[in-house]
């Protein structure tokens, strides 16, 4: 029996006299995911930590408007969030180039409370979109503490001078601010009461005669109904009534200007409301166009009308206009 229970002894596997480590769990999807963020895990723990307590208070007060809770205790839960660290500390501002971003700040932080949960969002948008610069505005939080401001502005096209003051203005005509200085010499000057209001039909209007664009100052609204445009060579061109009469007139224009080189010799304004004449006013101390000298006229008679043969389309040279 010995030799028996010696050889089952024997034949039995030897165990190990070192207890087996246990094989390591793999990480999970949700582990390798955070993992895969180039974040510290710290951040991550932190971030989803204030979006639980944000979710947490817009639920709460969410909860209590919907039993009729007063607005007194939805205020004052909100305020607790808000010393809990849920207040506006910061504004975000973007898109501003032009606009004074002091104004900005000023509307942003314009709050009854400072709390996140109680600032108005659109009150917020509605006072900037006040401003004229301001074209559109989008505001919203970022958890904790930050109100995130995004401006679309509007684009300077024109500064428009009307009883002594000076306002730029965009393509609408949306009055942006008052000019304290100089007017800017790339932008168009309108001038006369709701100039403004036309700038669209005035940009309609240079568009068909690209070639003058560059080289016109500014424009005129006459009575309501037309425009005179000064050149920076110092003439005046008087257009017709109507968009599509003016736009015919300053198309012709600018092709009798390119064939005979009209701007620059000396003509002081040129008239064609009437889309029968081209009607010009000369300086007699200049040269007419056809080159001769025009000498002034004796001061106790009127001069005579001076026409030319050589320049084709210009029924009349006169300095009654």
């Amino acid at each position: 029996m010995a030799s028996a229970s010696a050889k089952i002894r024997r034949g039995a596997p030897a165990r190990s006299s070192r207890a087996r480590k246990p094989a390591p769990k793999k990480p999970g999807i949700v582990s390798r995911m955070v993992g895969a963020i180039p974040i510290s895990h710290e951040t991550v723990q932190r971030i989803v930590t204030w979006s639980t307590l944000g979710l947490g208070c817009a639920l709460g007060i969410a909860v209590l408007q919907a039993f009729g809770v007063p607005a007194m205790a939805g205020t004052e839960v909100a305020n607790a969030f808000g010393r809990a660290g849920f207040e506006v500390k910061r504004v975000d501002l973007r898109g501003v180039r032009n606009m004074d971003r002091l104004t900005v700040y000023a509307i942003a932080f314009d709050q009854h409370s400072m709390a996140m949960p109680l600032v108005d969002l659109e009150d917020v948008r509605a006072k900037l979109m006040r401003y004229g610069w301001v074209q559109d505005a989008r505001v919203s939080r970022r958890l904790p503490d930050t109100l995130v401001v995004d401006i679309v502005e509007r684009t300077p096209a024109a500064v428009w001078q009307n009883q002594g003051r000076l306002r730029l203005i965009d393509a609408s005509g949306v009055v942006l601010e008052d000019v304290t200085g100089a007017p800017n010499a790339d932008l168009p000057l309108l001038i006369g009461p709701n100039a403004n209001t036309h700038a669209g039909e005035l940009a309609a209007l240079l568009a068909k005669a690209p070639s003058l664009k560059p080289v016109i100052a500014g424009a005129t609204w006459i009575g309501e109904r037309r425009w005179d445009l000064r050149f920076q060579s110092g003439e005046t061109l008087a257009l017709p009534e109507g968009q599509d009469e003016s736009e015919r007139a300053l198309a012709r224009f600018a092709r009798m200007d390119t064939s005979q080189r009209l701007l620059g010799r000396g003509f002081l304004k040129f008239d064609m409301r009437d889309p029968t004449r081209f009607v010009a006013r000369i300086d007699r101390q200049m040269h007419a166009i056809d080159g001769t000298a025009v000498a002034p006229a004796p001061q106790a008679a009127p001069a005579p009308p001076a026409t030319t043969q050589d320049t084709p389309g210009l029924e009349k040279v006169n300095d009654s206009i």
